[in-house]
């Protein structure tokens, strides 16, 4: 009989001690863009010895700082930063890449006894990693997205419905990258297979979110958005076209990078385009809090509030000990 099961009233029942495991510590800092996550999480970072995982859907492409916000090396204060800078903008960066590489930096600071912190406003990253959901392997198609990026966002939806339509009742229809990566999976498997999710590959995780009132929201946007363009927003889009980011390409990564180049091209003033960026930030932010308001564990500060981030400090220390 093996030596893992044994005969009560004549039943095999299993002898198999249970294996605990001490799940990982995370830490997470998300909310909509503009409230100052990534200053925030180097001010946690400093106080509690912590290294910051980006979750930030474009910061991972090199060349492109400006535009997405990537934090200077000035502002990040000696605190190791990941997941900026993997990869060209000329190539794409699915959830699935994502998700292999942040796991395998968690593991790596957490083994150096550091605590990981994960900041940005890209849901999806985060709930890839900390939900420990499975996403289908299918590698890219280049001569179906080479089809697919010629496309309207309003096509494209139109076929991804047609494919499956259960998952184009839950994308982000301004998100044509998104969009195209869903028809390029349900092309390869006749559908978007259902999130697989692999509960032994969660983390205990702190989730911290900052969010603004909407005014003030607003200003920060406008505010940010001129900041950007007195630094250089406009020379940064045309070094990567001239590196060989095409002006498809420039559209599908979107907000900054569609509207700027759009007035590159000359197919749009500045006071246009200033406008029109301003009015799509706005509903970006929205759709983030949005989505990370379904996340009923995250605990909502604002970050404006002194006490309130002495508060979230306090609770920081407590999950730690």
């Amino acid at each position: 009989m093996s030596q893992r099961t044994k005969k009560i009233n004549n039943k095999k029942v299993s002898t198999k001690k249970k294996v605990l495991f001490k799940k990982t510590k995370l830490i997470v800092i998300a909310g909509p863009t503009a409230t100052g996550k990534s200053d925030f999480a180097v001010d946690i970072a400093k106080i509690i010895n912590g290294e910051i995982i980006s979750a930030d859907s474009r910061q991972v492409y090199t060349g492109m700082d400006i535009g997405s916000g990537k934090i200077t090396e000035a502002e990040m204060r000696n605190i190791p930063h990941h997941l900026l800078d993997v990869i060209t903008p000329k190539k794409t960066f699915t959830v699935s890449d994502y998700k292999k590489i942040a796991e395998k930096k968690i593991q790596q600071i957490s083994s150096k006894g550091i605590i990981p912190i994960m900041v940005g406003g890209t849901g999806f990253y985060i709930d890839t990693v900390t939900s420990g959901m499975v996403y289908p392997e299918v590698p890219p198609n280049k001569r179906l997205r080479a089809k697919l990026e010629k496309i309207s966002k309003e096509e494209l939806f139109k076929i991804l419905k047609k494919l499956d339509k259960k998952r184009a009742e839950n994308i982000d229809k301004d998100n044509p990258v998104r969009m195209i990566r869903a028809i390029e999976i349900a092309t390869a498997l006749g559908k978007v297979p259902p999130l697989k999710q692999n509960v032994e590959g969660r983390y205990n995780t702190l989730y911290i979110g900052l969010n603004l009132p909407d005014e003030v929201l607003k200003e920060n946007i406008k505010i940010r958005l001129l900041k950007r363009m007195r630094a250089g927003m406009v020379a940064e889009i045309k070094r990567l076209h001239d590196s060989g980011v095409t002006w498809m390409r420039m559209y599908d990564l979107g907000l900054e990078y569609r509207y700027v180049s759009e007035h590159v091209q000359g197919k749009m003033k500045k006071e246009e385009m200033l406008e029109k960026l301003n009015t799509e930030i706005w509903h970006y932010a929205k759709r983030q809090k949005t989505w990370f308001k379904r996340n009923n564990d995250i605990i909502w500060i604002d970050p404006r509030d002194a006490k309130q981030k002495e508060g979230v400090v306090e609770k920081v220390k407590e999950f730690l000990k």
